[in-house]
């Protein structure tokens, strides 16, 4: 029976994302595949630091050399740039000049976590604790009765660093936050939910035995010292010269008696940083010089010299101007971003806080939300029509299913992300990411299609 003269007319003028296993599903198998290089990439990513020496040395396996300024290059040709071991800039140089623009791919590799206090360590009623601050936006109550792993860096007095990721072995033991038990919970039952674990309560338990010595008045907390020093060589002055963060013990797994999805902690907005960095890895010859940043602090607010607001970018596209006697205001102004970070998978569950015509879902391919914001738009980049054409039509051109997102109904909330940093250079930016469900939690979901067609679109956007 053929199509009616509606039916027609509606498939003329009506926008409808639909499922991509109904239109695609040879596309399937491919994801599965592509979802496995993925969790390993998670597993060796938890912090910025591990996911750009992860990340450096899958480029140098793809032919990245070392950018330096005054190195004059040839179309095709790569290089990379490490700023502080918290960012990492990868570059294929185009076909055309670079003062007809860069086609740039940003994602942010930090996301939310708990962080020791620079003075972390205490003992208590015979049992010996870290002091914590969070960082990012958490829902507390989240992160108590879960493995933890430490993670980060610790550096001497003579200049020495040291490298941490305990509990991440097979065998190594975990750290945690305690509760209370619901026998004894009635008055923290009739807390806010936001309030459920405070964030002066978010200790993390390290121990429970003493050293063998009876003069000692902190015995439990120098016997976690004792043992760090045993391990690592160092000293509870060596605190203050870290950056030490907790994070879920868990490995990336596939969630669903589908197997569809993945489940890990970081996917916001590692997700976006991987697909970006594959697609990076496999440009050979672009049109345009591509160019894709790993950045830090997006979950604080961009801050720092290692976040979106510092000008360490900026620096690099001096540097990559200069070397072809370019002006960077050119390039700048001809330029043309994806701001790669994820959007609100549409949750049934909840969903008073969404408007469902608006929202992105599951397996519907990569999300473009053309601003963030809360409220009123503020602290939005606001992609122009003109920008929205030029991304759609990459992504249709190489036969990408996509849809449109927002953050949740105008007045729940919202968030933001880098495309403001962005379009503060000058350059023209939309954000485009994948759905993730649990967004913030230390167990967050994306479906393996959408990974896979995220990439795709990158690849489009870098061809």
């Amino acid at each position: 029976m053929g199509k009616t003269e509606g039916q027609k007319l509606e498939e003329k003028l009506c926008f409808k994302p639909k499922h991509i296993a109904k239109d695609h599903p040879k596309e399937i198998e491919k994801a599965i595949e592509f979802a496995e290089g993925y969790k390993t990439f998670l597993d060796h990513s938890k912090i910025e630091r591990e996911c750009v020496q992860y990340s450096v040395a899958m480029a140098e396996k793809a032919g990245y050399k070392p950018f330096g300024r005054g190195i004059k290059g040839k179309s095709g040709d790569k290089f990379y740039y490490v700023n502080r071991g918290k960012n990492l800039f990868l570059v294929t140089l185009g076909k055309k000049p670079l003062n007809e623009g860069i086609h740039f791919n940003i994602a942010h590799i930090d996301s939310p976590r708990i962080d020791l206090k620079p003075n972390p360590l205490y003992e208590t009623e015979e049992l010996a604790y870290f002091k914590t601050h969070y960082y990012g936006g958490i829902k507390k109550y989240q992160w108590a009765t879960i493995p933890l792993a430490l993670h980060g860096r610790i550096m001497t007095a003579d200049g020495k660093a040291i490298d941490l990721d305990f509990g991440e072995k097979e065998g190594d033991p975990v750290l945690v936050i305690t509760d209370l038990l619901p026998h004894l919970g009635r008055s923290q039952g009739e807390r806010k939910l936001s309030e459920g674990i405070k964030g002066e309560e978010l200790n993390v338990l390290l121990g429970s035995l003493p050293v063998e010595d009876t003069e000692v008045k902190e015995a439990f907390k120098l016997k976690i010292l004792s043992i760090l020093h045993d391990q690592y060589g160092i000293t509870e002055k060596d605190f203050m010269r870290s950056e030490l963060t907790l994070v879920p013990a868990q490995k990336a797994v596939d969630v669903g008696l589908d197997s569809s999805m993945v489940g890990a902690y970081g996917q916001d907005d590692k997700v976006c940083a991987y697909t970006a960095l594959m697609a990076e890895l496999e440009s050979k010859n672009p049109e345009y010089t591509s160019l894709t940043a790993l950045v830090d602090k997006e979950e604080i607010g961009s801050t720092g010299n290692t976040g979106m607001e510092s000008d360490a970018l900026l620096h690099f596209i001096e540097d990559l101007a200069e070397c072809e006697g370019e002006r960077v205001r050119d390039i700048l102004r001809n330029s043309l971003c994806l701001s790669s970070d994820v959007n609100a998978a549409y949750d049934p569950t909840f969903s008073d806080v969404y408007e469902k015509q608006n929202s992105s879902f599951f397996n519907h391919g990569p999300v473009l939300t053309k601003y963030t914001g809360v409220r009123g738009k503020g602290g939005s980049n606001d992609a122009s029509a003109e920008t929205m054409q030029k991304v759609i039509g990459y992504m249709e051109e190489a036969g990408v299913p996509w849809q449109i997102g927002e953050l949740g109904k105008v007045d729940e909330g919202g968030g933001g992300t880098i495309a403001m940093f962005m379009g503060n250079m000058d350059v023209d930016t939309v954000d485009l990411g994948v759905a993730v469900l649990s967004m913030h939690a230390p167990f967050e979901l994306t479906a393996k299609l959408d990974v896979y067609y995220t990439y795709k679109a990158f690849l489009a956007f870098n061809k």
